[in-house]
């Protein structure tokens, strides 16, 4: 099989996938902020994948960042690695006030995307506690690499713990 027709029959299947999942929960109507993720250093993967990354929410109605660390993983059709992994989602939910760790919970959705040299995968995430949450619509996700991927993508949210500051003492 040509390397062309394994490409289009998993962005096929992956799109079929994103057509068969609600867009958004019911009560998602309002932009609650930015949440982006970034994963440094390579990986490869084959069929099944899992990869951590460390995320940032930064809220539309104003307020502190909040840290969060996300694994991520991936069931189906992909091979591949790829360095330097960026993504990028709009939160969506019933209220632009979203509290501390508020985001965090499972996620499930679907994957699709290519890359060769410098590519991209769309991720249609929807969860959080109760599903209040929609990673809307698709994550922007940027990387180097060479990579075809088709998957059922699952994702855990977990708040960071925050950074503590040492003090100095002066001798």
């Amino acid at each position: 099989m040509s390397s062309n027709f394994i490409a289009r029959a998993a962005f096929a299947a992956a799109f079929l996938g994103l057509a068969a999942l609600p867009a958004t929960p019911s009560r998602a109507d309002v932009t609650a902020g930015m949440l982006s993720c970034r994963s440094a250093g390579n990986g490869s993967f084959v069929v099944v994948s899992l990869r951590s990354f460390e995320c940032i929410f930064v809220p539309s109605a104003g307020g502190s960042p909040q840290r969060y660390i996300a694994n991520i993983q991936r069931y189906g059709a992909q091979i591949g690695y790829n360095n330097d992994v960026a993504l990028g989602w709009i939160v969506l939910s019933g209220t632009t006030h979203v509290g501390p760790g508020a985001l965090a919970g499972p996620y499930g959705g679907v994957s699709a995307g290519a890359t060769v040299g410098i590519g991209g995968d769309a991720n249609v995430l929807v969860g959080g506690l109760n599903n209040a949450f929609a990673l809307q619509p698709l994550s922007l996700q940027g990387q180097t690499g060479l990579a075809v991927v088709a998957t059922i993508t699952g994702m855990e949210l977990q708040p960071a713990k925050p950074m503590r500051h040492h003090k100095r003492h002066r001798h």
